[in-house]
């Protein structure tokens, strides 16, 4: 079986963010605060026991202390279920809670050889230490079988390809550390169980769907997709910045070429959204936006919520 928890399902900072006051996070701090949500990130097992993530948010420690499938087994003094953490870009919301995984406990990170340039370019991620976290490039379009700790197969299979995105925020305007080539910067992943065939999709951020992404995605189980933004311009919008989702590299979730509409004709079992940003008005359970998503078969998930195929 392939089991997969949803660990966080937010954009950068959170629902509440520590600074907003918008009224999505007024809501999460006040009358409303099962709309909290940490920063996006996935857990993937194909056996229960061993787990991979899919990016590393920086809110992994406490993401991790409230889920038991990633405790330390009973008894040992020191262990960690999670075998592996898989990137699928090089922003902040996926690879800060890689410093938090930094107590010598052997695991692997698997990325594309440009986000492995970020990490190799700032010493601050040195603290993962070579004998212990092995870094390993992942090649886009080539399926591999990531290994447990001991070498030992984990029973899952997955295959990384390259989605419309764009490089992480803080190296717009500078030479960035992977070179120029244009692809690698954002990924998706099929992620199969080898013993069952089941998998799902993920693909926490993306630009636009375009046919190669719809042929990829037709009829999959399972597909957890960017929902950053209910429409582009949201954020100006609502006074909380001047980016559209565009620039930054994410679809909007609305419209004739958001993710829903795009997605609609391609018989997926279960859509889910994530990395959904706090200027979003579909965290709120009796907005026209939510109920617009859920008619269309779109969930917004729960902290922890697992699900098994």
């Amino acid at each position: 079986m392939l089991r997969i928890v949803v660990l966080g399902a937010a954009a950068g900072g959170g629902v509440p963010q520590w600074n907003c006051g918008c009224n999505i996070c007024r809501a999460a701090r006040a009358d409303h605060p099962e709309i909290s949500n940490s920063q996006a990130s996935v857990a993937v097992s194909a056996d229960g026991a061993n787990w991979f993530l899919v990016n590393a948010s920086p809110d992994l420690r406490q993401q991790v202390t409230r889920t038991p499938q990633l405790h330390p087994k009973r008894g040992a003094l020191r262990h960690s279920p999670i075998a592996g953490v898989i990137l699928t870009n090089g922003e902040i919301d996926a690879i800060t809670g890689l410093l938090s995984m930094r107590e010598s406990s052997p695991f692997s990170i698997h990325a594309h050889p440009k986000v492995l340039a970020i990490l190799r370019s700032n010493n601050i991620f040195d603290v993962l230490k070579d004998e212990t976290v092995k870094r390993l490039p992942i090649e886009i379009d080539a399926p591999f079988r990531p290994q447990l700790q001991d070498g030992s197969a984990s029973g899952l299979e997955i295959t990384a390809f390259a989605v419309s995105g764009t490089s992480a925020w803080y190296l717009r305007d500078r030479q960035h550390p992977g070179g120029s080539s244009s692809t690698g910067d954002t990924l998706g992943l099929k992620i199969a169980d080898l013993a069952s065939g089941q998998y799902c999709y993920v693909i926490a951020a993306c630009a636009n769907v375009d046919d190669d992404l719809r042929t990829r995605l037709k009829g999959a189980p399972l597909v957890l997709f960017d929902g950053t933004v209910w429409r582009d311009d949201e954020m100006i919008q609502a006074g909380l910045g001047n980016k559209t989702g565009q620039s930054m590299g994410h679809i909007a979730m609305s419209g004739e070429s958001g993710a829903i509409k795009q997605l609609s004709d391609l018989a997926i079992g279960r859509k889910i959204f994530l990395h959904i940003n706090n200027s979003n008005p579909a965290w709120l359970h009796a907005s026209p936006e939510r109920q617009a998503l859920e008619r269309e078969g779109w969930e917004i998930p729960a902290e922890g919520m697992e699900i098994v195929l």
